[in-house]
């Protein structure tokens, strides 16, 4: 397989799993176990330097939100600068335990066996919370309590285990706290812009002196990709999950779980 067919197809990976909450760091690990895409040192750059593609959906699709928020910053707008506070309070968490115990988690946590396991648990959690009756008094992302930033930013640090899903963890602390389901998963795309940011801006600085003009280039596959797949999938997302809420979701990932178990039982 070229190094282009790769990127496609890890890019197309990321774009769809990205903000949907099934985990793209585990969906990706299972195709570099399975299908042998993403290995060695140049992938696991690729994976988190194609995230940038998918983070610039989100920019894309609410620019004029982002872009009112940024003006109020400037303008008075007590709102827009409570929500600027409230990403960044949301995102410190995982800044605090990606530099503490960032190496470890990566090194202990990031095998198949244990994505699996967390697909299926956290698949068992989401079908359990979509069936709730959960009272929403939340109903605009930009507008949550700071404690409750604050409470979804740690909830967010769960998933630094492979197959519990960023998305996942935000949106499901999102609905405990009170938010409806359109507005969680709004607030987990809009976290995901600090956070992708920073781990881009980590990994590339790290590694940029390996990357070479056709790394470069294959990276590009991959992030317009990704940016692309990931524009469909958000705004098909979000109107799904106000009409049917997330059982689909907790079933993909419970079947994508119990079928890599067995294949690892298997050797393979």
């Amino acid at each position: 397989m070229s190094d282009a067919i790769r990127a496609v197809i890890l890019g197309i990976i990321e774009g769809v799993t990205e903000f949907l909450p099934v985990s793209s760091t585990g969906h990706l690990l299972l195709a570099e176990r399975f299908f042998h895409l993403g290995e060695g040192a140049f992938w696991d750059s690729f994976t988190v330097l194609i995230q940038l593609g998918a983070i610039l959906a989100i920019v894309v699709l609410y620019f004029k939100k982002l872009w009112d928020v940024a003006i109020g910053m400037f303008t008075g707008d007590a709102y827009a600068r409570r929500f600027v506070i409230g990403v960044l309070v949301a995102f410190l968490p995982a800044v605090i335990v990606g530099l503490v115990a960032g190496k470890y988690i990566k090194s202990l946590l990031f095998n198949p066996w244990v994505v699996c396991f967390s697909l299926i648990v956290g698949g068992a959690i989401l079908l359990w919370v979509d069936r709730l009756d959960l009272k929403a008094r939340e109903h605009d992302a930009t507008r949550f309590p700071l404690l409750m930033y604050l409470y979804i930013g740690i909830a967010q640090c769960i998933a630094m285990i492979p197959g519990v899903s960023r998305s996942g963890a935000s949106i499901v602390a999102a609905m405990f706290l009170g938010a409806d389901k359109r507005a969680a998963a709004e607030f987990s795309f809009f976290l995901a812009i600090p956070t992708m940011i920073g781990a881009f801006a980590y990994d590339f600085y790290k590694n940029r002196s390996e990357m070479t003009m056709d790394h470069m280039g294959i990276v590009a596959i991959g992030f317009v990709v990704s940016f692309i797949t990931a524009i469909i999938v958000v705004k098909t997302f979000l109107s799904y999950v106000t009409r049917q809420g997330f059982a689909v979701f907790a079933w993909w990932r419970v079947i994508v779980g119990t079928l890599g178990l067995i294949a690892l039982a298997l050797g393979r």
